[in-house]
């Protein structure tokens, strides 16, 4: 069976749901990690940026969109040593400004993917996947980026099905 890793970045605080603004505690990425964690034996790596986007929605948005605009790779709290041991990678993020946001692509930066297989998994609010699995495989060309799972972030923790049925087509259940 492959060694999978589910690596995930995820913002909690003042979010965005379905046209209102409403804080929440744990981000939907992450609660979209924690169904998988429950389905399928995976480590599991939480990308956390050491300087943090504001807690305030449109002030975060608009920090993440000068990044994007400006090619940022934001400074990580910490990487996993290593992904050499792992086959598979799951790769879970929002969807900022129609892409992943800038802190996933210091991540996939940081490693060689070469013969690994890439499962992205994107939290939107109706945008899907955007461009992510395009800019995912341009960032690690040596990877095998499959079709990715968009999940309305709203609807995270009714996932599990969604989710199941993915990682059934993709050999992982």
């Amino acid at each position: 069976m492959a060694k999978v890793l589910t690596a995930f970045f995820s913002r909690a605080d003042e979010n965005y749901f379905g046209g209102a603004m409403r804080y929440v505690e744990v981000g939907n990425t992450e609660i979209v990690c924690n169904i998988i964690k429950g389905l399928i034996p995976t480590d599991v790596f939480k990308i956390e940026m050491k300087h943090p986007y504001s807690p305030v929605y449109m002030t975060c948005i608009e920090e993440a969109k000068r990044d994007l605009k400006n090619g940022a790779r934001p400074e990580l709290v910490s990487l996993p040593g290593s992904i050499d041991e792992y086959d598979t990678i799951i790769l879970a993020y929002p969807n900022y400004w129609g892409t992943t946001p800038m802190a996933v692509c210091t991540f996939l930066e940081s490693f060689d993917f070469t013969g690994k297989t890439v499962l992205p998994i994107c939290t939107n609010e109706g945008s899907g996947m955007g461009s992510s699995e395009r800019g995912i495989k341009k960032l690690i060309p040596g990877a095998d980026v499959k079709a990715g799972l968009p999940i309305t972030g709203s609807a995270a923790a009714s996932s599990g099905n969604s989710l199941r049925r993915w990682l059934s087509a993709n050999g992982l259940m």
